[in-house]
């Protein structure tokens, strides 16, 4: 089922549209503008299903085992120790 409508569009706008028709890309300004709105429909449905994952994720996340911050520091010592080591030796 169809709608009609009236719409108003900047005339920026306009003028791609029908430069869109002229060309042969769509058969009518009103093609133009349902495939618009189509994408428009089909990224804000990407973005809800990213949104959902994230926050699956970080529920995920946040149930499980975090380091202690002097665990953390412990780590990040070894690591820079190993790091300095393997510099020094390069050289």
């Amino acid at each position: 089922m169809t709608v009609k409508t009236s719409i108003s569009l900047a005339e920026t706008h306009a003028k791609f549209a029908k430069g869109l028709v002229e060309q042969g890309v769509f058969p009518s300004l009103s093609a133009v503008a349902q495939h618009g709105i189509e994408l428009i429909r089909q990224r804000q449905e990407a973005e809800h299903t990213d949104t959902e994952a994230l926050k699956a994720l970080l529920s995920a996340r946040a149930k499980g085992s975090f380091v202690s911050l002097e665990g953390f520091s412990g780590r990040v010592e070894k690591m820079l120790a190993r790091k300095r080591l393997t510099n020094d030796l390069g050289n």
